[in-house]
C-alpha cells in the first residue's frame, strides 16, 4: 500500500505567494493564476503542464483545480483556500454562545457552517488532519462544506447578483449534452442550500468524474459568451457557476457525503482586501 502521505493531497489555493497557514506533506500551497510569473520556492504554480492559468481572473480557484486534475494523480484529492479550511473539531463553548447571538443579529444564515476567527494560532491545530480524512472517507464518499443557507432560492439569489441569462445558458448546455441532469438542475435551483467555495475532498474516481462533467460544461459556456461583458466582481463567473454545478453533481449522483464546517481566518481576508485597494 502506498504511503498515506502520497495517497492524500489537499491543495490550498492562493491568489499570490504569501501568508502560508499550513504546508506539509498533505497540504500543498498552489498559486492559482501564476501564469508565468517568477517561481516562488514554497508554492506550486498552476501554469505548468496542461493548464488554464491565464484564465484565472474568470475561473478563480478553478484554474488551480484544473491544474490539479490534469497534473496530479493522488488517490484522494482535496481543495481549500488560503483563508478557508475544513475542520472536524468541536466548536469551543464560547464560539457556540457567540453563534447563538448571531440569530438575534440576523447573521445566522450568513454564518451557518463558518467559524470566523482572527486567531490563527488557536485554530491552526484544528484544521482537518490526514487521519481525520482517512477516518471520514472510510464511511463516506466525499467531504464537503456545510451547505450555505440562502434567504432565497439558488435561482433567485443568482439572478439578483449575477446575469440571469447565465443559468438559462447552462440549462441549454445540459439539455443538449446531459439531459438526465435537468431535473436535478431544476431541483437545486429551486432549493436554498448550496455547497459554496468550490471546496471538497474526493476519491480520485469521483474527482475525475466531477472534473470531466464540470469543465465540459464550463468550456461550452465559455464558447457561447463574450467574457468582456463580465466586469469586476462578475469576472469570476466560472467560479460562481461551478458552486451551483458542484451542488447539482453531488445531488444527481447521490454522493454519500459528510458536511464539515469551515474555519474562516478573517485577518487573511481583510489583509487581501486592503492590499487590493493599494
Amino acid at each position: 500500500m502506498a504511503n498515506q502521505e502520497e495517497v492524500i493531497k489537499i491543495f490550498t489555493f492562493y491568489y499570490k505567494p504569501e501568508g502560508i497557514v499550513v504546508s506539509n506533506n498533505i497540504y500543498v500551497p498552489v498559486w492559482a493564476g501564476k501564469n508565468g510569473k517568477k517561481n516562488e520556492p514554497l508554492f506550486t504554480g498552476d501554469d505548468s503542464g496542461d493548464n488554464i492559468s491565464d484564465k484565472n481572473k474568470y475561473y478563480s480557484e478553478l484554474s488551480g483545480i484544473y491544474w490539479v486534475w490534469k497534473n496530479t494523480d493522488t488517490e484522494i484529492v482535496g481543495t481549500c483556500h488560503y483563508r478557508r479550511y475544513f475542520t472536524n473539531a468541536d466548536e469551543p463553548f464560547f464560539y457556540r454562545v457567540r453563534r447563538a447571538l448571531f440569530f438575534f443579529a440576523g447573521l445566522m444564515k450568513k454564518r451557518h457552517g463558518l467559524i470566523y476567527t482572527n486567531n490563527i494560532n488557536r485554530w491552526k491545530p484544528m484544521i482537518l488532519s490526514q487521519d481525520e480524512v482517512i477516518n471520514i472517507l472510510g464511511h463516506y464518499d466525499a467531504i464537503l462544506p456545510v451547505k450555505r443557507k440562502l434567504r432565497q432560492s439558488i435561482k433567485q439569489h443568482y439572478n439578483k447578483y449575477h446575469n440571469p441569462n447565465d443559468l438559462i445558458l447552462i440549462r441549454n448546455i445540459l439539455s443538449e449534452h446531459y439531459p438526465g441532469y435537468l431535473k436535478s438542475y431544476e431541483d437545486v435551483l429551486n432549493s436554498n442550500r448550496l455547497f459554496a467555495n468550490n471546496m471538497f475532498i474526493l476519491r480520485r474516481k469521483n474527482f475525475e468524474e466531477l472534473m470531466n462533467w464540470l469543465f465540459f460544461i464550463l468550456f461550452r459556456f465559455e464558447e457561447k459568451i463574450d467574457k468582456d461583458n463580465y466586469k469586476g466582481y462578475q469576472e469570476r463567473i466560472f467560479g460562481f457557476l461551478s458552486e451551483r454545478l458542484v451542488t447539482v453533481w453531488v445531488t444527481h449522483n447521490n454522493i454519500n457525503y459528510k458536511e464539515l464546517p469551515l474555519i474562516y481566518f478573517k485577518t487573511l481576508k481583510e489583509k487581501a482586501y486592503n492590499e487590493s485597494l493599494m
